[in-house]
């Protein structure tokens, strides 16, 4: 098979960008030429050429926050379907959390769910092992060269996987080494909140309450104390879907490179606000609820100063029957994402909120770094050619007819874009091209340094 070449494309890597071409050979990037090149000068009995001119060329995004479903859910989406919708919005990695059904918290659990990419997924696949008040010695003799973390939840979500034993909690602090990976919300606030709001709506809470119940309160109060921990015992925290203000002043400006305590917010925090829930009768319902408007321009700023390290979209989809008509405690939570967060993000930084570079290092590079993944994240010599090729000047709509997800919706339907995911290369082979799979799978399951 000949190598192949990306031809003058505009080459968005390493805080960079620079136009010039990618040369992939056996899954790999073997050159990264700057400047034009004339595809007269390339000869086409050695190389098969892809022309990228007036493209953008990113690295492949690393999302370190999903929702399969997969198993025990699947009606919602499973794997296969996921990882699909997933290469389609330039995510070429992703990170399953471990709610699902059972749960994965044994290493059995996840090694039937590595088996099941292995044989499902079009992207690379990792999984993370999660936390419970009693399987700590599970946790710790399981295989962190194939593991990203441990998912901790401090506060309630799908699957019923709460840990509020803080003796189990300090423990899991003190003892395992690698990076946990926090939902932070105070249940003993939450569950006041509710208390508070079920006596003055005896009816049904409606579902626009939502962040009354799930309150910036509850956020701020397990984020500080999940924070107070960590620097006491120096474990690697990494709090999940930041909501609030509050909570951005507790982590620091700057590259993630040294911090022991890093944060991460999702597109659906950085564009909507808690007012859409009832909007879009609770469409836009999620955990940590959506917050205001001032919540979300502070987040977009941290994005740009570094108190947000990380972007991961929180991918959880559910039917719409579970979402519509319902009030605050029956409609399911969570929205999928993973097909157009890239160019929601893409489109943010259009607005002047951050540049792009900052979308490229946020979503791909810094979950490379963060989890020590091996040879993705960036556009380099002998990195693994995991690479999107973008158009920078579409203009489309999008519609419930371009989602792939069995959910069969999202939250951005009728949000209007300019940058479309035109290419996927998973692996060196092109997975993904102009709208169509190709069907060349080539994942494999993702390595993390030890």
């Amino acid at each position: 098979m000949k190598p192949k070449v990306l031809n003058n494309g505009l080459i968005i890597s390493d805080g960079f960008r620079f136009v010039g071409s990618i040369v992939i050979d056996g899954g790999l990037i073997t050159r990264v030429d700057i400047g034009r090149t004339d595809p007269a000068d390339i000869p086409a009995e050695n190389y098969e050429v892809y022309d990228c001119q007036g493209k953008f060329l990113l690295p492949g995004m690393i999302d370190e926050h999903v929702h399969f479903r997969d198993p025990g859910m699947t009606e919602k989406g499973d794997i296969a379907t996921e990882s699909r919708a997933a290469i389609a919005g330039g995510i070429t990695s992703f990170f399953d959390m471990p709610n699902t059904t059972p749960l994965t918290t044994t290493i059995q659990a996840w090694e039937e769910k590595m088996a099941r990419a292995a044989e499902a997924s079009a992207a690379n696949y990792a999984f993370f092992i999660g936390a419970t008040n009693s399987n700590l010695d599970e946790i710790l003799h399981a295989d962190y060269t194939r593991i990203p973390g441990v998912k901790l939840f401090m506060g309630s979500s799908t699957g019923g996987m709460l840990v509020d034993n803080d003796s189990e909690i300090r423990r899991l602090f003190t003892q395992f080494h690698r990076v946990i990976a926090c939902h932070a919300e105070s249940e003993s606030i939450i569950a006041a909140n509710r208390e508070t709001l079920c006596k003055q709506y005896p009816d049904g809470i409606p579902v626009g309450c939502h962040s009354r119940i799930r309150s910036r309160e509850a956020c701020l109060d397990a984020t500080a104390h999940a924070i107070a921990l960590a620097r006491e015992t120096g474990a690697r925290l990494h709090v999940m879907h930041i909501t609030t203000a509050d909570e951005l002043a507790l982590f620091k400006p700057g590259n993630l490179t040294g911090k022991r305590i890093t944060a991460e917010t999702c597109p659906h925090y950085l564009y909507f606000t808690e007012e859409s829930v009832e909007r879009t009768d609770g469409l836009t319902k999620c955990n940590p609820a959506l917050k205001t408007d001032a919540d979300r321009r502070e987040l977009l700023r941290a994005v740009a100063d570094g108190r947000i390290d990380v972007i991961g979209t929180d991918h959880a989809p559910h039917l719409l029957s579970q979402k519509l008509g319902k009030d605050a405690l029956t409609a399911a939570s969570g929205m999928p994402s993973v097909q157009f967060a890239l160019p929601v993000m893409m489109q943010l930084a259009g607005k002047g909120y951050f540049t792009l570079e900052y979308v490229v290092e946020k979503m791909a590079a810094a979950p490379a770094r963060l989890y020590g993944i091996s040879r993705r994240g960036y556009l380099r010599q002998q990195y693994m050619a995991d690479i999107v090729v973008v158009n920078p000047d579409d203009d489309y709509t999008i519609t419930r007819d371009d989602i792939i997800s069995p959910c069969g919706w999202s939250p951005y339907e009728g949000m209007r874009l300019r940058y479309r995911v035109e290419q996927t290369w998973v692996n060196g082979q092109p997975a993904y091209i102009n709208g169509t799979f190709t069907n060349r799978q080539t994942p494999l399951a993702i390595r993390f340094d030890s």
